[in-house]
């Protein structure tokens, strides 16, 4: 791969700098840099400097981004919507490989390098959505790393041999295993979270689960998982996604749940709704536990909303935190750079020499501008190489 010097930026708005890429990483930072005769130049022109953007839950497999209007008319139960989707992915003939592609490249064109997504398994579809999502992986796997997470989205318990096709999920390829609401939509949380642990400890695979839950019947599960994890030795290996609970509890109770958190590496996943209760950002992390921003669906059966663009998912989560001061909108944006790439485990991540150069340049003076305004992307580079240019993808990329 050709060398890239890219000139006259400024990290994460620090002082004006020339970046150097070699073999895909990033080689130095500093004033006035020689450039390899090997190398393609970039002008910089000034602009605000930022790692890849990192996209912590989203779900490839069930977007409907680019095709016509989907009227929603579902109920308001999460019974509901999960019916009235695997229904409508039945009937339609919903194709997870085209899609799931369709939305990665729009997010890769916003300047997201790495990305982890929660695809449906379940005894009606059985693996086709893993198949399809696992197509995108591969056909993007040079500028944009996926994890792909097998998520029993209709319940693990009620619809038998769900846990055999996670179990065979993870086998041809699935990264991470996914759960969902032990009590709420399994009914039986000690036996939904023993099956669910074992079978990750059998294939020695991550979880993410998803917990909907509220109130003492959320803390309850979560109680639940932190147990788990422990007796199994799974620390650093397991998130927690929504985790609306924690923003129903005494601030006694909730404390205690975010210091065994913290101790056990659990890590916290949020989309920061406007509508439910939302995990305490900053008390969450004076506790230690490392808390990641994401879409969840994305114009899908279950919401119109979402978009491919974690600089708005940052600016959301600011608004919903009230976070109004320049180094709390910071705050906003780590959730979806460094504490994302931390989260999800990805490696290599950041603008020091040595990282994977994943790099997004865009015209504003500071980061919680960056945040504010969402401009275009000005320039974004995966694994050293110019992916888009002015929000719009390499010719290249766009025919992959």
């Amino acid at each position: 791969m050709p060398s890239l010097l890219i000139r006259n930026v400024r990290p994460m708005g620090a002082s004006p700098a020339d970046v150097l890429v070699r073999d895909g990483r990033i080689a130095k930072a500093g004033a006035a840099l020689s450039a390899p005769t090997d190398a393609t130049v970039e002008e910089g022109g000034g602009a605000l400097l930022l790692p890849g953007l990192v996209e912590g839950h989203t779900h490839l497999d069930k977007t409907l981004w680019g095709t016509d209007w989907y009227r929603n008319e579902v109920g308001t139960k999460l019974i509901d919507k999960i019916e009235n989707e695997r229904a409508f992915r039945h009937a339609s003939g919903h194709d997870a490989a085209a899609q799931s592609l369709v939305l990665a490249k729009a997010f890769l064109a916003r300047g997201t390098t790495r990305l982890r997504t929660h695809v449906d398994v379940d005894t009606q579809a059985g693996l086709r959505h893993l198949e399809g999502t696992l197509r995108t992986r591969q056909t993007l796997s040079e500028v944009l790393q996926i994890q792909v997470v097998a998520f029993p989205q209709s319940g693990l318990l009620g619809r038998p041999g769900t846990a055999e096709l996670l179990g065979q999920a993870l086998a041809q390829g699935a990264d991470v295993l996914g759960g969902l609401d032990p009590c709420a939509i399994d009914g039986d949380p000690v036996r939904s979270l023993d099956v669910l642990f074992g079978i990750a400890d059998r294939h020695q695979r991550p979880l993410d689960i998803h917990l909907h839950e509220p109130g003492a019947m959320g803390a309850f599960s979560l109680e639940l998982i932190l147990q788990r994890t422990e007796a199994l030795g799974m620390q650093g290996k397991v998130a927690v996604s929504h985790g609306f609970c924690l923003g129903d509890l005494g601030e006694h109770e909730r404390d205690a749940l975010l210091a065994r958190m913290a101790r056990l590496g659990v890590v916290l996943v949020t989309s920061a709704p406007p509508s439910r209760s939302v995990p305490p950002l900053m008390a969450c992390r004076k506790a230690g536990v490392t808390v990641l921003g994401g879409n969840d669906g994305i114009r899908d059966t279950w919401s119109p909303y979402g978009n491919p663009d974690m600089l708005e998912r940052a600016m959301l989560i600011g608004m919903r935190y009230n976070l109004r001061r320049d180094d709390e909108i910071e705050v906003a944006l780590d959730t979806v750079t460094h504490a994302g790439a931390r989260g999800c485990g990805f490696e290599a991540y950041g603008l020091d020499a040595g990282c994977r150069a994943d790099l997004v340049l865009v015209d504003a003076q500071t980061v919680a501008e960056a945040v504010v305004a969402r401009p275009v992307r000005r320039l974004v580079v995966a694994g050293g190489r110019v992916v888009a240019r002015n929000g719009v993808l390499q010719a290249e990329v766009a025919s992959l």
